[in-house]
């Protein structure tokens, strides 16, 4: 019986952040990440605000793909920010289902391992009508979502789909953890439903990641509703605001209103095993940026604890 190597702080959590793409995912986005000493990034595969669906280019696509499984490096694509799967304006959720099918197409074919989508929002079309316009706006994200999940559940390496609850501006339809569980639930739970906790957006929506032992109840709560294994993505990202402000303004790590030890506990908690965790903070991605290597060695003191 062969014993299974140890497992080492960069594969229980690898650590890196949101590169641009630039002059291609090879000359552009691999190499800055790699000069970055990611161990895990994070693209965008076309105009983060647009609709347009680019199409890629196949031999780029197969080195990228290629290079990085040769080099063990975990990427993930995030959705265009336009997409938003309760919209009540039919273009707009006509084009949102499109885009995340198409994004999910181009993980699976740059071997990206997840699509992050935010979970999106309602609007009000006339007062107190909030209740049916939540609901239907639900529906809407089941109509729009099962189809697409039915079909990569027929291959089992397909990228997951990973669902990022918003800071709770506007008319929310998944604002924090008590709001994965219907969210959820209108896609039955279904096994390519990942999750993708962003830190700075939970805590705008009123988690308590900065105090002792929230961040590992918070995570707790996560595992209740999704279950072992949905927790798939870390956007790692402190708070400019106080908790429950609602307002989704990233700050680097340790200078906002999180503080380092919520991502110790992070690192700690047993159910982020194996999970990466991906910067989104102001100049993440400069050379000389201190964010990625405070991670590490968050990381590894949690780690060795």
């Amino acid at each position: 019986m062969t014993t299974p190597a140890p497992l080492t702080p960069s594969l229980r959590n690898p650590v890196g952040t949101h590169v641009q793409v630039g002059k291609g995912l090879v000359a552009g986005a691999l190499a800055s990440a790699e000069e970055l000493e990611c161990e895990t990034f994070q693209v965008f595969v076309g105009n983060p605000r647009g609709w347009a669906l680019s199409p890629g280019k196949p031999a780029d696509d197969a080195v990228f793909r290629e290079t990085i499984a040769a080099r063990g490096l975990r990427v993930f694509i995030h959705a265009p920010y336009l997409v938003n799967l309760g919209s009540p304006t039919p273009a707009t959720y006509e084009k949102s289902v499109a885009v995340v099918a198409h994004n999910l197409r181009r993980a699976a074919a740059i071997g990206a391992e997840g699509v992050v989508v935010h979970t999106g929002s309602f609007v009000d079309p006339e007062p107190g009508a909030s209740e049916a316009r939540y609901a239907a706006a639900m529906a809407q994200v089941r109509d729009g979502l099962l189809p697409v999940l039915e079909e990569l559940d027929d291959d089992p390496d397909a990228p997951s789909l990973l669902l990022e609850p918003t800071a709770g501006q506007g008319r929310s339809l998944c604002a924090g953890v008590e709001d994965l569980a219907p969210y959820l639930g209108a896609l039955d739970h279904h096994p390519k439903a990942g999750i993708c906790l962003d830190t700075c957006h939970v805590f705008a929506a009123g988690a308590p990641l900065d105090e002792p032992g929230g961040t590992t109840a918070t995570v707790d709560r996560i595992v209740e509703i999704g279950g072992p294994g949905r927790l798939r993505l870390i956007h790692a990202n402190d708070s400019m605001d106080v908790r429950g402000a609602f307002k989704d303004r990233h700050q680097r790590i340790g200078e906002g209103h999180i503080g380092t030890e919520a991502f110790s506990e992070l690192f700690a908690h047993p159910a982020t095993a194996g999970v990466p965790f991906v910067l989104e903070t102001p100049g993440s991605r400069d050379l000389g940026n201190p964010d990625i290597a405070l991670l590490k060695k968050l990381r590894d003191a949690a780690f060795r604890g």
